[in-house]
Parts: structure tokens; C-alpha cells; sequence
């Protein structure tokens, strides 16, 4: 049967090679960049990428579920070259034109732009296991490696908090049905309570999406179990 427009499968590797994904991943990155915002680039938008595919294998979904996590986790930040502010809802509007444009099937388009819509903590929900599994990888990507400044002294407290995370890593398991972010932080930089200070809004939101996903979350720091 000859494949028509938005019948056909779209895979990761060919929203990879889009030019317009690959620069606008560029793009947001840099502009972010201008603004003082930690790293958005391709090792964010990638590792997030693989993270959500690994949520979504270790919980039993299809491989179809998994690659559409997957490809919403690579194109999750595009909508940062509009700016910071609403940049979910931005992407999703910008994800649903190119989606559309390359033949992906409409309810796929749907659940994709969903998940992109809704990754930030201001206004998100996970609204499908696709968008739960894209949370979870987001969130958890907290990591020294992010921040740009190299003064200490000219650290804010989100860089601080990020620059003092040696370690972090989203640890998956089908029985007990849990999702785990282990997180290690070196305390001579920042404390716990400053992580909890920036991140409880995004800790809670984790919180359910591994609700949506019929999991429980929890959060390990320095080897002590917060919630």
C-alpha cells in the first residue's frame, strides 16, 4: 500500500537530520546563552531524549511510545528562539507545522505537541505518558555541566545549585514501579535546601507525571531518600 501524507512513520533519526530542528536547536541555545540561561543545546536536548525512551522502555510501553517519547524529548526546547517565557507552548505550535509538513499521522502529531506544550513547570501537566516520560527526562537533568559562567563568584542561585551537582541520574524500575532521580551535591557550594528552593515546583511535577505513568517518584539526594 503507497504511503500518503500523515500516514507514514516518522523516525527519530529523521527528525534529527530536519535542517530547520537542527537550527533551531542552535539557535535557542545560543540566545539562552545571551540571556544567562544554563546550556539548552545538543547534549540537553539529546540526553533528554535518550532518558524519556529509557522511562518508557523500563516501564513496559510499545516501541512505537517509545520513539514518539523520544523525538519530543529532541525537539522539546525549540520554542526557546521566540524567548524564555512560554516557550513550551511556542514549540509546540512551531514541532506541529513541522510535524505535519514531514507526513507524521495526526494523532501522533497530537501526543507529541502535547507533551512539548506542557514540559514547563509555570503551566504543564503531563497530559499523556509521552509528555510524563519527557517531564521525568527533563527535570532531571541537573548537572555542573550546564552552566556557563565560569566566575563562582558571579554565580546566581540556579547556577549555583547546578554547578554544585556532581552527579545526577534517573534510575527506572518496573517492580516496585518507581522512578528514582539520584542526585549527589556538593555541599560546600550549595545546600539542599537551596536545591528544594528552586526545584520543588519541578519536583512536584515529577511527582505526577510518574502518577500519569502508574509509578511512584522519588527523589535521593547524597544518598538520603527526600521524598
Amino acid at each position: 500500500m503507497q504511503e500518503t501524507k500523515n500516514e507514514r512513520r516518522i523516525t527519530l533519526a529523521e527528525v534529527k537530520q530536519l535542517p530547520q530542528i537542527q537550527q533551531y536547536i542552535v539557535s535557542a541555545d545560543k540566545f539562552l546563552k545571551a540571556m544567562g540561561f544554563t546550556e539548552h543545546g545538543f547534549r540537553h536536548v539529546t540526553l533528554v531524549s535518550k532518558i524519556a525512551e529509557h522511562v518508557m522502555e523500563h516501564l513496559g510501553y510499545s516501541e512505537r511510545e517509545r520513539e514518539l517519547a523520544a523525538i519530543a524529548g529532541y525537539i522539546h526546547d525549540i520554542g526557546n528562539i521566540t524567548g524564555r517565557h512560554d516557550h513550551g507552548k511556542a514549540g509546540a505550535i512551531m514541532c506541529f507545522h513541522i510535524l505535519e509538513g514531514i507526513g507524521m499521522p495526526y494523532d501522533e502529531i497530537a501526543c507529541i505537541v502535547g507533551a512539548v506544550g506542557n514540559h514547563e513547570e509555570q503551566y504543564g501537566e503531563a497530559v499523556n505518558t509521552v509528555a510524563a516520560a519527557l517531564i521525568l527526562a527533563d527535570k532531571s537533568d541537573v548537572h555542573r555541566t550546564r552552566v556557563r559562567r565560569r566566575d563562582v563568584s558571579q554565580f546566581d542561585i540556579h547556577d549555583r545549585v547546578n554547578y554544585a551537582a556532581t552527579s545526577s541520574f534517573l534510575h527506572v524500575s518496573a517492580e516496585p514501579r518507581e522512578v528514582t532521580l539520584k542526585i549527589e551535591i556538593d555541599n560546600s557550594i550549595s545546600s539542599v535546601m537551596e536545591y528544594f528552593e528552586i526545584f520543588m515546583e519541578r519536583m512536584l511535577m515529577c511527582q505526577r507525571a510518574a502518577k500519569m505513568l502508574d509509578a511512584r517518584f522519588r527523589l535521593n539526594i547524597n544518598g538520603a531518600d527526600i521524598l
